[in-house]
């Protein structure tokens, strides 16, 4: 696949600030292989191999269980994750395919009862974030070129 636009080059600023934000989300208080599952899982709702390839990388190098991250299309029926992963995986699916019903308060407030006010919105923050990315290199069509 070749790339269409590199955007980076013609808009550097635009990148420096999506890279703070990097910054600032690594500062979060969030599990660390939690925040690169709600990274996977919104990379494979939106068909976004760049991140996926990524993401998963980054998981693996933590020390995620790469039957995890398989399982990972199907965590409803997976026996892998807690129901405090579950509440932030529905909370993941919801806000990135937002046009489908938005935000239910079913599944908000199942993850409230996980997570303080400041940790929610760590987690929008940083979903917004990922469907950024996400959007920027499906669009784009960017190849990842892994570091390791």
């Amino acid at each position: 696949m070749k790339s269409r636009l590199k955007i980076y080059p013609l808009l550097p600023k635009a990148y420096e600030i999506l890279i703070e934000m990097e910054k600032f989300l690594a500062t979060s208080d969030l599990d660390s292989k939690l925040k690169e599952l709600m990274k996977i899982r919104a990379s494979q709702i939106n068909k976004c191999a760049y991140c996926l390839e990524m993401h998963v990388e980054d998981a693996l190098k933590i020390g995620e269980d790469a039957k995890r991250i398989y399982a990972l299309p199907a965590w409803r029926e997976s026996p892998y994750f807690s129901e405090k992963e579950k509440a932030v995986l529905e909370f993941t699916e919801q806000v990135t395919e937002l046009s489908k019903q938005g935000v239910s308060d079913d599944c908000y407030n199942n993850l409230k009862s996980f997570f303080s006010d400041k940790q929610i919105s760590e987690i929008i923050i940083l979903l917004g974030q990922i469907n950024f990315w996400n959007r920027i290199n499906v669009s784009t069509k960017q190849v990842y070129k892994s570091n390791s």
